[in-house]
């Protein structure tokens, strides 16, 4: 029986049953920051122009630096922070900028300490309310925000059932925009698509980076990479060390204090 299929995602962002039941999934990643680094995508370079020119960026939720690293290359001055005790384990190995655990809630920074912040892939396991009122104290005036996400381009149908397997990938709807709170408001947008390349057994580990993965007994992770061999090599037929193309879609926002894109 092959695994099963549903329409794509219609909502703004992933549901949570509670403030608890958020943070319970986003401490899923306390592990698993090496297979994250190994098969999660970076950027593209249009997202860096989306900061202007600030002396100062704190990356907030950086993860391994998969953003944190195009910062640095770009000449910014960077700061970094995570909660997750092995994803700066691995950030800290990788890239010589300050590195600490914290999150966007309580930076531990400074009031108006930096010219800018972003958060890529980091928004939707924050509290936005209480993330907003910190980046008021912490982003100096005239400062901005950059939010970011990347998610897999579900329009192409053998990508979105590749999503369902992996019960990620599909997290936000295509013209989605991310809840945020006074003083910041969405004053510009970036939507983009572009391809990654990984060899067919790769996407076994893109899997086991997703949360759903992380916090799942090993009952349910041997269902999820059975169903996700039937697709792959029994489905589809793909061979093995084929490299595929996997198509995303970036959605990426600018915040500052005031004067909105959405009226």
């Amino acid at each position: 029986m092959s695994p099963a299929f549903r329409k794509a995602s219609t909502k703004d962002t992933p549901e949570f049953l509670d403030a608890a039941h958020r943070r319970e999934s986003a401490w899923a990643f306390r592990s698993g920051a090496d297979t994250y680094d190994d098969v999660r995508p970076g950027y593209p370079p249009a997202v860096l122009s989306l900061l202007g020119t600030p002396r100062t960026v704190v990356d907030l939720g950086a993860g391994t630096g998969k953003l944190t690293a195009s910062l640095l290359d770009a000449g910014h001055d960077v700061l970094a922070s995570d909660p997750s005790p092995d994803m700066v384990r691995v950030l800290r190995s990788l890239i010589d900028v300050p590195v600490w655990r914290a999150t966007a809630e309580a930076t531990a920074l400074r009031a108006d300490s930096v010219d800018a912040a972003t958060c890529a892939q980091t928004w939707h396991w924050v509290d936005a309310p209480a993330a907003c009122a910190e980046l008021d104290r912490v982003v100096r005036p005239g400062g901005r925000v950059v939010l970011v996400w990347n998610n897999l381009d579900v329009s192409h149908p053998w990508i979105l059932r590749l999503a369902r397997i992996m019960h990620s990938g599909d997290i936000q709807r295509p013209g989605f925009f991310p809840a945020v709170h006074a003083p910041w408001e969405v004053v510009e947008e970036l939507r983009t698509g572009w391809v990654q390349h990984l060899r067919v057994e790769q996407l076994f580990d893109l899997m086991a980076s997703r949360s759903y993965w992380l916090k799942s007994s090993t009952t349910v992770r041997a269902r999820m990479t059975e169903n996700l061999r039937w697709y792959l090599f029994d489905r589809l037929e793909y061979q093995p060390g084929q490299l595929l193309p996997i198509p995303y879609r970036t959605d990426a926002f600018v915040l500052e204090r005031g004067g909105s894109l959405r009226n």
